[in-house]
């Protein structure tokens, strides 16, 4: 299936996790905020909630500073 990561388009396993799928993208959630919908999706979720055709995800680096 087709979902949306920053902008551009990507294929995924059906019911894919948004965990599984910074695996995939080799992303640590440790670091990220991530989006689904314009909706933030909290760490402790990432494990079960599964991806859809046409979701828009949005994955951002936190940055620390001061």
């Amino acid at each position: 299936m087709q979902i949306q990561v920053n902008g551009e388009a990507i294929e995924v396993e059906p019911g894919r996790s948004i965990a599984k799928l910074l695996v995939q993208l080799q992303k640590q959630a440790r670091y990220l905020a991530v989006e689904r919908n314009g909706l933030l999706v909290p760490r402790s979720r990432h494990g079960e909630v599964a991806l859809v055709e046409g979701d828009a995800i949005e994955i951002v680096t936190l940055v620390g500073g001061g």
